[in-house]
């Protein structure tokens, strides 16, 4: 569900406003492995760009999160990014599940889309699970 209307790519703005109670979002480096049956939103033009926090941060914008689930290996390996993904989902109250990066990859199976940055920082990946607006 649409919280704003920040977002112009129109394949992220569709599946923003098609995305439902429960559907799961992944925001994802430029490294993770996609399903090859899963929807790509490929936003990916350069090395580093755009970057996933820009990327997190207009999700976030535009779209109802209830919940996130982060590798756990980015606590020892990017401990920098986690702060920042932790500061941003604490702000909107949004609560932070940390899994080992096996099992997130396993997660992200029948996410609803994946949205692949231009991010090279290692686990730089969030399922977002979607809420409503009331």
């Amino acid at each position: 569900m649409r919280r704003t209307s920040t977002v112009i790519n129109p394949a992220l703005s569709r599946v923003i406003d098609e995305a439902g109670h429960t559907d799961r979002i992944v925001v994802a480096d430029a490294g993770l492995p996609i399903p090859l049956d899963a929807e790509r939103i490929d936003l990916a033009y350069r090395a580093g760009a755009p970057g996933f926090l820009d990327v997190l941060d207009t999700m976030l914008a535009d779209l109802v999160v209830e919940r996130a689930t982060i590798a756990a290996e980015a606590d020892a390996v990017s401990p920098a990014l986690l702060a920042a993904m932790r500061e941003r989902f604490g702000r909107l109250g949004v609560e932070i599940e940390l899994v080992p990066h096996e099992e997130f990859k396993q997660r992200t199976h029948g996410a609803r889309a994946f949205v692949r940055t231009g991010e090279f920082t290692p686990y730089a990946n969030v399922i977002l699970h979607c809420g409503v607006a009331f």
